[in-house]
Parts: structure tokens; C-alpha cells; sequence
């Protein structure tokens, strides 16, 4: 290992070493009692290493002998990953501790959950992406359970571990496949033998097994059945974790396989994944037209968005790439405000999550009601917020690409789903008179509500520069 190797993947050793030392610190201290202090830090932690992934810069590295990429695109996604991963941190404090949930073990397992996000966005080899994906894996299926006398947190656990297995199962199966017909595991090396007109049948099929397997991970259809019944199950903070960090970081490995494996047959798998992307925005816009627990909402609210970044992803071009990291972007911010705001949702000090209680919502609180209904109609798509120009962004890159149909069909599925966003809102608004949700209490979460909600309107002015640095991060990856 080189000191060039070892620049590379720092941040990932420092937060692994982090993971570790938080271990050793819980257990030769007072335990649970360190929980909040540690999950604080913890957040403090991923703060900093964006910062530093940040302002790195620098030009792109691949280490290890191509095990691994230090580029553009990997540092974006790992600061999406790191900032929306202390996002989430923040905002759990609070409700796991008044549940009684929060253990010292939990911050832990997010840290190392987010170590394996990190490795699969930089992955240059399929063993190093299998190493990533399945750290990741691995660590959500024990949070997914994490409380432990709770049926419907324990069948999570398990419906997304055998559902985990049976998706890793295939993705190592177009593994073997593609490493026994290009005759490595390397990317580049599959690139050379991936191109137009000489790609085998051998290779195809395992191209499309690791899309399946790829599919599974980021929720879309057909491969999203564990989606609902996991974030219901799964403890609220745990599934604002399941909707934000995990989704960028399968998101970017899906693109980082695609360009840098099978980039010179963008022809072959560019319709697949639209064929995807179409079946997951009208899947999940249908589903969530009878959803009344919110959590099960956001879950194929989840299925609807991954569909259209996945539009852009069909795209097959650096346009498309950086429009699908603009959207991600947006998605995680919406979501950590959505999800803050269903962490609050309490009567008498019992969580809800029925969106028939927010009736007259805005009686309780108008300032927060107002920030929900900008996060919704941002969800929706709605003009001018925040979440319009994620959905244009992906639109215009697939029209540019020739891809009319796809745009076309992924402008009625926003239009499908617009109705239950807008459900809520009229709930909140227009609702039947009905018992009142406890008075809000001050907390982060309530503060992020407020904060996710402004950012609807004021991000759109110019992104806070996300905008470039996606187009950077999409040209470092389409080369």
C-alpha cells in the first residue's frame, strides 16, 4: 500500500477506526448512558468528513491497483451520504430516548453502515463493491429489528434480511457470470471487453443480474416488495436512515457499475433501467393512493422517487448523471424534513402515524404546517419548490437523450402522484374536526421540519451550488 492508496480511502479508515473506538468507549463506560452523548459526536463526525471530503479536491485517484476510485462523483455522493446520515442522527436523539430505544450500539452501526456507503460509491472493482454493499447490508438489517420487543420491528429484520440474501444472491451471480466472460473483476477491464458489437451473451446476462441486484437495493420495481413492510416495521428514526443515505449510496453504485463497467454499451442496459424507472414511478404512485400509515406512504413515495432518478440514470449520458445527483440531493433533504416532521406525530406521548390525524394540523402549530405543506408539494413536484427542479432536471437530461417516452410517462406518474401529497395538506388544512395531536414540543426534529420546509423555497435560487459541483462529479464519471 502506497501513501497515495492510503490518501485515497482515509476517510473511510478514520470513520471505521471512529466505529471501533466508539465501541470500546460504550463498553468501558456506563453503556446506554453514553448512547446520546455518543450518537451526537457521532453526527459531529460525519460533519466533519464532508467538510474535509469536501475541500479535498484534487485530482482522481485509483488505488489499491483499481480496487478503488477517488473521484468527483465519489466525493459527492459521500458527502450527501455523510450529511444526510448526521441529519438523521439529530433528529433521533429525542424520540429513541423517550422510547427508551436508544442504545450505544445504534450510532455504531450507522457509523459502520456508512463506511460500507462509502466503498461502494468508490467501488473499481466488483469485489470491492460486494465488500461495501454487504457492510451496508448487513448493519441495516440489525437496525431494521432494533427494537427488540417489538413483533413488527423483528419481522422487518427479518423480511429485509432473506429478501437482502436472495438480491445478493443475484447481483454475486451476474458477478460470477461477468468475471467468468470478461475474465476480470476489474471495471476498466470489463469495459475493454464490453463494447458495441462484440459484447457476449454470457456477458449480457450478468449485466442484467446485477441490475436485478442493484435493483433490489435502491427499492425499485419489480424488486421493491420489502420496501413497505420494512419502513413500517423498522423504528421511525431507523427508516428516515433506510430513506436517505442507503438510497444515495445504491444509487451511486448503480451509476459508477454502469458507466465505468458497461459504459460502452450504454445501448444494452439504458432501456432496462428505464423499463425500471417507468414500472417504479406508476408502482408506487398507485400503491400509495390508499396509504393512510404515512410511513407506508413514504415508502412508495421512496419506490416513485428512485424511478425518477433512475430516468436520469436511463439517460446514458453525463447529463443524465448530473441530473440524477441533483435529484438525490433534493430527495434526502425533503426526506429528513418529512421524516423529522413524523417523528413529532404524538397524542397523548404515543407515536402516530395515521395522516387522518393531522386534521386541522394547523391549528396546533401554523408554522410548522406550513413547512410540511412545502415539503409535500416539493415531494409532488409542485412549481416553484425545491422538488420541481429535481423532476425537471432528470426530464430535460431524458428528452435530450431522445428518451421522449420516458419523460412523457414520468410526467403523468407525477401527475398520479401529486394526489396523495396533497391529501395531506388538505388534511392539515381542510380536515374533519377530529381529536388534536399533542401540542409540539421544541426539539431538533421540529427545528429540522422548519428548516427542510424553508429550504423548499429558498435552495431554489441556486442550490447552494450543488448544481456544479454535479455536473463536475457526472463528468468525472462519463469519461
Amino acid at each position: 500500500m502506497t501513501s497515495a492508496d492510503f490518501s485515497a480511502v482515509l476517510p473511510e479508515v478514520l470513520l471505521a477506526l471512529y466505529a471501533m473506538a466508539g465501541l470500546l468507549f460504550a463498553v468501558y463506560t456506563s453503556k446506554d448512558k453514553a448512547a446520546p452523548l455518543l450518537t451526537w459526536v457521532t453526527a459531529g463526525v460525519f460533519v466533519v468528513l464532508a467538510g474535509i471530503i469536501a475541500l479535498s479536491g484534487g485530482a482522481d485517484t485509483v488505488a489499491f491497483n483499481g480496487l478503488f476510485i477517488e473521484d468527483a462523483f465519489a466525493r459527492f455522493a459521500k458527502v450527501t451520504i455523510l450529511l444526510s446520515g448526521a441529519g438523521v442522527l439529530a433528529i433521533s436523539v429525542a424520540y429513541l430516548e423517550k422510547r427508551d430505544l436508544l442504545r450505544f450500539e445504534y450510532p455504531v452501526i450507522v457509523a459502520l453502515a456508512t463506511v460500507g456507503m462509502m466503498i461502494m460509491v468508490s467501488a473499481g472493482n466488483l469485489m470491492t463493491l460486494y465488500m461495501g454493499l454487504e457492510l451496508m447490508s448487513l448493519s441495516l438489517y440489525i437496525i431494521a429489528s432494533f427494537r427488540r420487543d417489538s413483533v413488527k420491528s423483528t419481522e422487518a429484520g427479518l423480511k429485509y434480511f432473506v429478501l437482502g440474501a436472495l438480491s445478493s444472491g443475484l447481483l454475486l451471480y451476474g458477478c460470477s457470470l461477468t468475471y467468468g466472460f470478461a475474465g476480470t473483476t476489474d471495471f476498466a477491464g470489463i469495459a475493454s471487453v464490453a463494447t458495441e458489437g462484440e459484447i457476449s451473451t454470457g456477458l449480457l446476462f450478468g449485466l442484467v443480474f446485477v441490475i436485478t441486484g442493484l435493483a433490489f437495493k435502491v427499492s425499485a420495481v419489480p424488486f421493491h416488495m420489502w420496501t413497505p413492510d420494512v419502513y413500517e416495521g423498522a423504528p421511525t428514526p431507523v427508516t428516515a436512515f433506510f430513506a436517505t443515505a442507503p438510497k444515495v449510496a445504491a444509487m451511486g453504485l448503480f451509476a459508477r457499475v454502469m458507466f465505468d463497467a458497461f459504459g460502452n454499451v450504454t445501448d444494452q442496459w439504458t432501456q432496462v433501467v428505464g423499463v425500471i424507472a417507468v414500472a417504479s414511478m406508476f408502482l408506487g404512485a398507485f400503491a400509495a393512493i390508499g396509504q393512510y400509515n404515512i410511513k407506508r406512504l413514504m415508502a412508495y413515495s421512496s419506490i416513485v422517487h428512485m424511478g425518477f432518478a433512475l430516468l436520469g440514470l436511463a439517460a446514458g449520458t453525463e447529463a443524465g448523471v448530473s441530473a440524477m445527483l441533483i435529484y438525490m440531493a433534493i430527495y434526502v433533504t425533503m426526506n429528513i424534513g418529512t421524516f423529522a416532521f413524523i417523528l413529532t406525530m404524538e397524542r397523548d406521548g404515543q407515536p402516530i402515524v395515521d395522516i387522518r390525524a393531522l386534521n386541522l394540523y394547523w391549528r396546533n402549530d401554523l408554522g410548522r404546517a406550513l413547512a410540511v405543506m412545502a415539503l409535500m408539494l416539493s415531494l409532488a413536484g409542485v412549481p416553484p419548490f425545491l422538488g420541481f427542479f429535481g423532476k425537471f432536471a432528470v426530464l430535460e437530461a431524458s428528452v435530450n437523450a431522445g428518451h421522449i417516452w420516458l419523460a412523457t410517462l414520468g410526467v403523468i406518474a407525477s401527475v398520479v402522484g401529486a394526489y396523495y401529497y396533497l391529501r395531506i395538506v388538505y388534511y392539515m388544512f381542510f380536515g374533519a374536526e377530529t381529536e388534536a395531536l399533542d401540542k409540539p414540543q421544541r426539539s431538533v426534529a421540529a427545528l429540522a421540519t422548519l428548516i427542510g420546509g424553508a429550504l423548499m423555497l429558498i435552495a431554489v435560487i441556486n442550490l447552494f451550488g450543488v448544481g456544479d459541483m454535479a455536473a463536475t462529479a457526472a463528468e468525472s464519471l462519463v469519461r
